[in-house]
């Protein structure tokens, strides 16, 4: 039977969801998504419940396998995920141990800041691309192996697994057949080597993991398994870490290309090629993806809090939906002098300080919520530009523009500030679930949907472009104005400035 559709699995940090791909129609034509639980038990603390992941991830599968009338016309299912989060189960049950521990999750700072320092830093940026850091998942799984009674005795049985969340999925989907990760999310929990492509020995010594315990790694078009769906034998291919899928979603296959994802936090990546090329601006080097067995790289800006700001606004009753901000800000000249450092769960690149602290400065008696509102918007338009810059700088591109896609990428003041301060085009994804879009692409390359990437760059389009309109002197008075103002949001400088 001819294949018809594409089921993508995008599994984040709020919610899952599965998305259906139509292959004429060259398009997404459902989409089923459920909202799952988060856990926060002490400060600084953020768990989920992997089970609860899987039961609705199956749900909104099966939703949309019901839809299609046929499971038959299922060319495969894809899955791209929130990285760095780590699950750990029994190979026997299927069933985790204890809660996932979130890429958010920072429990295990004072072990980064006190241990991973020096010359050890040094060698952990040389062999996985990374920053020493909480947001990794290498301590966390540290952390379950010394806290959860059950863990040694699952080790001692050879029954213990331990993955990233599209490892686990992949698990559950082909009924525990299936034990793997693909190369981008390993190359996010900082035991992977990314210049030889393997679980590294040394960081498996220094973080106390037995090499047992990990999944097999393979290529992002790998067919892992199969999903049993009615008696119909559905595979499972396409695995990606979802920073890196949106990378593919976007088209950005050549070296040079840009994308930015405006969701729970900001992430950019730009493609560097098939050599991995350390930052000199603690940025971070991942693998952007493997097929074929070329591998290619990207360098990485991660910015912790995006989406999140807008949420923190929302909370507070500043508005009831998100829309809503950029109108409140859309109200007001300007932040009126308020500036907004989102640092909620520290900063990212380029400063990697956990402990900073959101913070804002510059209200007056006239302040209102469109000032706020306003500063909020600026300030993640203004955690890009960092990056940016970066990515300019050290490889010498030239500003051909940025695409753009996530939540965020719907407001059209902050994607008109962010082109204003970039001094460049901001370029929309029509379809704004790149992210799935990545898995899509790589699940059709590895069913044979689809036979190279000159493809699928004629499938993807963008819906808007945005260019510069407000005079540079001006976004960048502000945008200084801001970098000072996140100098005292820093560790090293709170209370001193």
């Amino acid at each position: 039977m001819e294949k018809r559709y594409i089921i993508a699995i995008d599994e984040g940090t709020s919610s899952t969801r599965a998305v259906l791909f139509d292959i004429k129609k060259k398009d997404i034509v459902a989409i089923q998504q459920q909202k799952f639980h988060q856990y926060f038990p002490h400060p600084g603390w953020v768990e989920h419940d992997a089970e609860e992941i899987w039961q609705k991830t199956k749900d909104c599968v099966d939703k949309l396998l019901l839809k299609t009338n046929n499971p038959k016309q299922i060319a495969g299912i894809g899955i791209t995920n929130q990285r760095e989060t780590i699950v750990v189960w029994d190979k026997k049950t299927g069933s985790p141990i204890c809660n996932a521990l979130v890429w958010q999750d920072k429990r295990t700072n004072e072990f980064c800041n006190t241990k991973l320092v020096g010359r050890i830093a040094t060698t952990i940026t040389k062999k996985t691309g990374l920053v020493p850091d909480s947001y990794f998942s290498a301590t966390k799984l540290r952390w379950i192996l010394k806290n959860v009674p059950k863990a040694k005795k699952l080790i001692e049985q050879n029954r213990l697994c331990a993955g990233t969340i599209e490892s686990f999925l992949a698990f559950k989907l082909s009924g525990g057949q299936t034990f793997v990760t693909d190369v981008t999310n390993a190359s996010r929990t900082m035991l992977f080597n990314i210049n030889t492509l393997k679980w590294d020995d040394w960081l498996l010594k220094l973080f106390e993991i037995p090499k047992q315990i990990l999944p097999e790694v393979v290529e992002n078009e790998d067919i892992v398994g199969y999903y049993d769906f009615c008696g119909v034998d559905i595979p499972v291919a396409g695995l990606i870490g979802d920073q890196q899928s949106s990378l593919f979603g976007q088209a950005c296959f050549h070296k040079g290309d840009i994308k930015n994802t405006y969701g729970t936090g900001s992430f950019m990546l730009m493609n560097i090629g098939e050599k991995p090329v350390i930052s000199k601006s603690k940025l971070i080097t991942t693998v952007a993806w493997k097929i074929n067995g070329k591998t290619h790289y990207a360098l990485e800006g991660s910015v912790f809090n995006c989406g999140t700001s807008i949420d923190w606004l929302k909370r507070l009753g500043v508005f009831e939906t998100s829309p809503q901000c950029d109108r409140m800000a859309e109200s007001v000249m300007d932040s009126n002098g308020v500036c907004f450092v989102p640092a909620f769960n520290g900063l990212g690149a380029p400063y990697w300080d956990n402990n900073a602290r959101a913070m804002i400065s510059g209200i007056n008696t006239y302040t209102n919520f469109g000032h706020i509102c306003c500063a909020v918007l600026e300030s993640i338009a203004f955690g890009v530009k960092e990056i940016f810059d970066i990515f300019a700088e050290e490889f010498k591109i030239s500003k051909n523009g940025l695409k753009v896609d996530g939540g965020v990428s719907k407001s059209d003041f902050t994607m008109q500030l962010q082109s204003d301060i970039l001094r460049t085009t901001v370029q929309c994804a029509k379809q704004y679930e790149s992210t799935s879009m990545g898995a899509i692409f790589m699940c059709g390359l590895a069913t044979g949907v689809w036979k190279n990437t000159k493809q699928l760059e004629e499938i993807y389009s963008s819906s808007k472009t945005f260019v510069p309109k407000t005079p540079k002197s001006v976004v960048i008075k502000k945008f200084k104005h801001w970098q000072n103002e996140v100098q005292k949001a820093l560790t090293k400088n709170r209370g001193i400035l």
